[in-house]
């Protein structure tokens, strides 16, 4: 499916984002009824978990998903979004159509039921929505060696960095240093996948306290 923009101006704001998100994952049909279950937006991108019933209350038969014991299935759906020309516009797919982005959040997956087949389009989706979710969130202080060598901008490498930020007026940004030059580069999160932490400021307590700990012993 393509790009469908609103040029009433109805969607102007993130509420106005979400109330349009579940209302599109709300209908009925003649046999069966989905309602949205949980909404999560992340850059540009909403997550869906909506979940299927039978109006009869007889249980969901479905191809890709397992029947909850309830007699429900839950799918995940995925909404582009973006505005163009001050007009909202979204293009939605469903989880087993392969969509590219994968950013759920791990609260959104626990909602959907199983699939039936561990080599299907929505089980992969899932586990790179479980990747993402995996990337470290590290800590000022943390010494990172990265699963590969990061490329820069003027043809050098970096391996191992240290988590430390810089000021652009009163925001904090993230930013590494690196550990052979000194200097300071920017990272997507993208590139801290696989990583590992060399050291943390957490594990280097004070004299004292390690003195306390130790007497607990």
């Amino acid at each position: 499916m393509g790009w469908l923009f609103y040029t009433d101006g109805r969607v102007k704001s993130y509420a106005d984002e979400k109330a349009e998100i579940a209302r599109l994952c709300t209908f009925e049909g003649d046999t069966r009824k989905t309602e949205l279950v949980k909404a999560c937006k992340v850059g540009s991108t909403w997550y869906a978990a909506a979940r299927v019933t039978n109006r009869d209350g007889t249980p969901v038969e479905d191809a890709t998903y397992v029947t909850d014991p309830d007699g429900s299935i839950t799918f995940a759906a995925v909404f582009l979004t973006r505005y163009d020309d001050g007009c909202w516009g979204y293009k939605d797919m469903e989880e087993s159509a392969g969509p590219v982005e994968s950013r759920a959040p791990l609260s959104l997956l626990a909602l959907l039921s199983e699939l039936k087949d561990p080599d299907s389009y929505a089980h992969a989706w899932r586990q790179r929505c479980q990747d993402w979710a995996a990337i470290p969130d590290y800590e000022e202080g943390d010494k990172i060696k990265l699963a590969t060598p990061v490329t820069l901008t003027d043809g050098s490498t970096c391996q191992i960095v240290t988590a430390t930020h810089y000021r652009r007026g009163r925001q904090k940004r993230r930013c590494y240093r690196i550990e052979e030059t000194g200097g300071l580069v920017r990272l997507s999160k993208a590139s801290l996948a696989g990583s590992e932490l060399l050291s943390s400021t957490k594990g280097a307590a004070s004299p004292v306290l390690a003195e306390f700990l130790a007497g607990r012993n």
